[in-house]
């Protein structure tokens, strides 16, 4: 919330007469001024404007102490964010102030926070994580706040009018990690979580797989378990049935992906040797360094993200802010799919708001911009951004999708590196698993 600005009044300095010469004309102008800068101390205008720029009240939110999806390193990420522009300046001169939620991975959190953020008139939600995006779109839509930049984690983000997504989301990654792994498998297991969202995963993993005309073995698990051993039996059943084809395991569960693997390593010393898999999100940097880098179950995975690889010196303006503004707090983690969202949203609502100049910056007015063609420019770590109808993408179910783009990583001796060069468009790939 913002306070009211306090204001005192200070005693006028005492003035002095001015000696009359040849420069009187000089004078008198200098006095003018003297006179000017007490009303402005008095917190008066010749002008009759002397406040600043009212500040822009933005939200995000993300889940943080639940049992499976966890978040709380893009809540810490828009906190940092708004302290570096706060300390430039603001954005064009605006105050940031960024209000935080927790949605505790649950419809009726997901649409409490949502409520909040309408009851204290944001501008936007931006870079925020839900699996309930039902729950949340429906009281921004009736209150007519833009969704900026969410993880693409539910359809409806990519459906909702409000919605202006900066990644292609659980779809894109999806269906690239299923295209990486059509040319090198010959039988893949899918192990995905037992819940809605999760129900989505099958169909985009096979769309990738198409062209090789290879299906997932579906293995549906439990969001939150603590071992998963039974799955990764299932899983190792399906990748290795026949001898001679080349087996697959692929792992998409969040947060307990470590579980799976964890579990999966114990149980695959009794099977042929498999490639294993998954998606940023579900793995990343972090996850390798902390399970034995390469001597770990992570060693020679493939893996598909929205973005370039953690190490790639174009994360390094992210990186000095988090070194600089984010004080050590180590929920902030520069490998993170989330975190990296989260920057990539901010520079969006920020683009936007420089583009409304000194004009009226709500709600309304950001929608305005971002719907009249607005394009951003994110340094190479996504294509530039614009939401204009003729820039979406001809995929039926996510018709706001406007970046189909993947990056494919490998790890090699305990790092994420690049496995192909640049982006690769999933958009075609897409438009299949909609048929």
């Amino acid at each position: 919330m913002t306070e009211r600005r306090r204001t005192r009044t200070l005693p006028l300095p005492p003035q002095r007469t001015l000696r009359r010469s040849a420069n009187g004309k000089r004078a008198r102008k200098a006095g003018t001024l003297a006179l000017c800068s007490a009303m402005l101390l008095s917190g008066c205008s010749l002008l009759g404007d002397s406040s600043e720029k009212a500040p822009i009240t933005v939200m995000t939110w993300a889940p943080d102490h639940t049992k499976a999806a966890n978040k709380p390193g893009m809540t810490a990420m828009a906190q940092a964010y708004a302290r570096w522009v706060n300390a430039e300046g603001g954005i064009d001169g605006r105050k940031l102030e960024v209000l935080v939620c927790n949605d505790h991975d649950d419809p009726v959190g997901a649409a409490a926070c949502a409520r909040r953020a309408v009851s204290n008139n944001v501008t936007a939600v931006v870079g925020s994580y839900s699996q309930h995006g039902r729950s949340f779109l429906a009281p921004l839509e009736s209150g007519g706040i833009p969704y900026i930049g969410g993880y693409g984690i539910t359809e409806a983000e990519f459906t909702s009018p409000l919605s202006y997504p900066v990644n292609g989301g659980q779809p894109a990654a999806m269906a690239g990690i299923g295209k990486e792994l059509s040319s090198r498998c010959d039988r893949v297991a899918l192990v995905r979580p037992d819940t809605v969202t999760g129900d989505d995963l099958p169909v985009l993993f096979n769309s990738g797989l198409a062209g090789a005309r290879i299906r997932a073995g579906d293995i549906a698990a439990p969001e939150d378990a603590t071992e998963y051993t039974s799955s990764a039996d299932r899983a190792l059943d399906h990748a290795t049935a026949d001898p001679a084809a080349r087996g697959c395991v692929t792992a998409a569960l969040g947060e307990r992906t470590d579980t799976f693997f964890d579990s999966f390593r114990r149980t695959e010393e009794a099977y042929p040797g498999v490639k294993t898999a998954s998606v940023l999100g579900s793995v990343d940097q972090s996850l390798i360094d902390r399970t034995g880098g390469a001597s770990g179950p992570y060693e020679g995975a493939y893996v598909a993200g929205w973005y370039p690889v953690a190490s790639d010196p174009r994360w390094n303006g992210m990186r000095e802010v988090i070194n600089e503004h984010a004080f050590g707090d180590n929920r902030i983690d520069p490998a993170d799919a989330g975190v990296q969202t989260t920057w990539i949203a901010f520079t969006v609502l920020r683009r936007a708001i420089e583009a409304l100049g000194d004009g009226d910056v709500s709600a309304q007015a950001v929608r305005r911009t971002l719907d009249s063609g607005l394009k951003v420019d994110t340094g190479g770590l996504t294509p530039k951004l614009s939401w204009r109808f003729e820039d979406m993408i001809a995929v039926r179910d996510f018709p706001r999708l406007v970046n189909a783009n993947v990056t494919f990583q490998v790890v090699r001796d305990g790092r994420l590196v690049s496995a192909r060069r640049g982006f690769v468009n999933m958009s075609k790939t897409l438009e299949r698993s909609t048929d």
